[in-house]
Parts: structure tokens; C-alpha cells; sequence
């Protein structure tokens, strides 16, 4: 079993090959693949976490599509002062399969 720890966005996420996983939104190139960088890698009984190892390792994903999360409120009230403060959120996500891990 073969599987591997990538950076997402600001959080790291446990991917196989054929898993899908909605990350920050990222970019791709003409094709639709992006390449994520590998913290972890598991082979067997072989774990990698050295950087030197890591750089080696390919994690490619194909991108499904872009989508945005749920939108979230954000409301400031301070008593007595007559402060308050309202302000909304979405944000933008990409969801991604992975293709590869070399």
C-alpha cells in the first residue's frame, strides 16, 4: 500500500492514488494536472520524510474543477458602544483527483 502526506493549501492531507480531495484553489497547466509536494511518503514498511528523499517523489493530480465553500458570517458586536461590524466570507476551492505517486 502505497500513499503519501501532500501540502494542500495551508493544510497537509493523506492521499492515494484515485483519492479526491478539495483543496485551496490552485492553479493548473494546459492539461489540467498539477504537481502537490510530498511531506510523508509511505511504501510498505518504507517511510520517507527526508527532504533530500522528498524531493524525488511526484505527487500528480488531475483537476475536476473549481468550486467555492459555504459562505461563512462574520459579526463584531462590541455592547454599550454601538459598535458593530458585519462581514461575509467564501472561500474559493479546487477540487482535485490524484493520478500519481512516483
Amino acid at each position: 500500500m502505497v500513499y503519501a502526506v501532500v501540502r494542500a493549501g495551508g493544510r497537509q492531507e493523506k492521499v492515494e492514488v484515485g483519492t479526491i480531495v478539495t483543496m485551496d484553489r490552485i492553479k493548473a497547466d494546459k492539461d489540467g494536472n498539477v504537481e502537490l509536494a510530498a511531506v510523508l511518503l509511505v511504501d510498505g514498511d518504507k517511510i520517507t520524510s527526508d527532504a533530500k528523499s522528498l524531493a524525488k517523489v511526484k505527487v500528480t493530480a488531475e483537476v475536476l474543477g473549481d468550486l467555492r465553500g459555504p459562505k461563512i458570517v462574520i459579526q463584531k458586536f462590541k455592547n454599550k458602544t454601538g459598535y458593530k461590524k458585519r462581514q461575509g466570507h467564501r472561500q474559493e476551492l479546487t477540487r482535485v483527483k490524484i493520478t500519481g505517486i512516483k
